[in-house]
C-alpha cells in the first residue's frame, strides 16, 4: 500500500443558481407547497349522498323509498337532518333539513350528549368540524 500517493481535494459540486440568485435544489420544495395550497380548497364539505326521509326531500333531492336521493343535475347541496328548529353555522333550513350553504366549506353532524369530538366543535344540537 503506498502511502505518498497526495489526495486531490476538490471543492463541493455547486447547485446551479437560478436568475434570481435561489439554488434550484429546493424545486420539489415548491411543487409540494403548490400542489398543498392548490388542495386546501379541498376541505371537508358535508357529503352529498342518499339521506333517510323525513317528511318531504329538501332542495335538489328527490324521493325513493324511504330516503331523499341527490339529483343528477349536480346542483344538490350535502344535508343533515334539522334538529329543532335550528340550523348549524354554514347550513340554512330546507323543510325538515339543514343544507350546506354554497360557500360553506365544513361538515356537520348531530350533536350526541353535550360535547363534540376532537377537531369539531357547538353549532347548536350540532358539531361543525374545524378547519
Amino acid at each position: 500500500m503506498r502511502w505518498d500517493i497526495p489526495l486531490q481535494l476538490t471543492e463541493p459540486a455547486r447547485q446551479p443558481e437560478m436568475s434570481s440568485g435561489m439554488s434550484m435544489q429546493p424545486t420539489w420544495l415548491w411543487l409540494t407547497l403548490a400542489l398543498t395550497l392548490a388542495s386546501g380548497s379541498d376541505l371537508a364539505q358535508q357529503p352529498v349522498r342518499p339521506i333517510p326521509k323525513v317528511g318531504g326531500c329538501p332542495l335538489g333531492y328527490y324521493s325513493s323509498g324511504s330516503y331523499c336521493v341527490p339529483s343528477s343535475s349536480g346542483n344538490a347541496r350535502g344535508a343533515i337532518e334539522k334538529t329543532g328548529n335550528s340550523c348549524p353555522l354554514g347550513f340554512y333550513s330546507s323543510g325538515s333539513y339543514c343544507l350546506s350553504s354554497p360557500s360553506n366549506e365544513r361538515e356537520a353532524i348531530q350533536k350526541s350528549g353535550n360535547s363534540c369530538p376532537l377537531g369539531w366543535f357547538s353549532s347548536g344540537s350540532y358539531c361543525v368540524k374545524s378547519r
